[in-house]
């Protein structure tokens, strides 16, 4: 989603403000993507836009990508079962909180779901 700061003009403009969309919905015919970021440079401001054309894909999926997408969204259900688990949610807590300050630990308790129940994933389906 564009992002963008008003003032007496425009001070920034960030993110995708024209997106080439799916078939059959209205979209514009190219991306239009604007980034902003503070520079560590004598210029404190650091503006561009990007214009992509619309790609279509010429190659079919590989079986990679298919098992990838699958472990993608079976992943997502249980991420999404799990937190939803009032019996769980107390010992995932405590179990993120135990490991959030070690090195290689999971900052937020999203990415500790994620990475939980994608090893149960993987431990599954070997």
């Amino acid at each position: 989603m564009a992002k963008v700061v008003w003032s007496a003009g425009i001070d920034h403009v960030s993110g995708v403000l024209c997106k080439s969309g799916k078939k059959g919905q209205h979209s514009c015919e190219k991306m239009l993507l604007a980034t902003h970021r503070v520079a560590a440079t004598e210029s404190k401001d650091c503006n561009r836009l990007y214009l992509r054309r619309k790609v279509e894909r010429t190659t079919p999926l590989s079986n990679r990508e298919v098992a990838v997408r699958a472990r993608f969204t079976a992943v997502r259900d249980m991420v999404a079962t799990r937190a939803a688990d009032l019996s769980k949610q107390l010992a995932d807590q405590q179990a993120f909180m135990a490991q959030k300050d070690l090195a290689g630990g999971k900052k937020t308790l999203k990415a500790w779901y994620w990475s939980v129940c994608g090893a149960e994933y993987d431990q599954q389906h070997g």
